[in-house]
């Protein structure tokens, strides 16, 4: 199994539990490994045979910003599952990180790894 990937999206939303934080739209970044077969794809050097990472980068963006999530856990679920259902993908890794929450860290968040239907077969690194 082949992995498309997307590192550093960057998305203003609205996040958090506190009550201050329901009040501010504050940056996640996204980091996505998309289990697929780039096989077809790359021998026909034709998009419609691979993941389209722009598609799911806008479609990711669009859900994210309009989301109004409390945790990073519910919000990466939330993601997971998007992609697992609109495109062709057998497995997605994500980490979901929130920069700056924590005085003297860099980031914090949570990293998942889910499958399609089709099961763990497909796992992704």
């Amino acid at each position: 199994m082949d992995i498309v990937y997307i590192e550093g999206l960057r998305v203003d939303t609205v996040i958090g539990v506190y009550d201050w934080e329901r009040t501010i739209q504050q940056t996640v970044v996204l980091d996505l490994e998309m289990s697929t077969d780039i096989a077809l794809a790359a021998r026909d050097d034709d998009l419609s045979f691979t993941l389209d990472y722009g598609a799911i980068a806008d479609r990711i963006t669009a859900f994210v910003a309009a989301s109004r999530f409390q945790l990073l856990e519910s919000l990466a679920e939330a993601v997971a599952s998007l992609v697992l259902t609109e495109f062709a993908v057998a497995a997605v890794k994500l980490k979901i990180g929130k920069p700056g929450a924590v005085a003297n860290a860099t980031d914090v968040g949570v990293i998942i790894k889910r499958f399609s239907t089709a099961g763990p077969d497909h796992e992704t690194t």
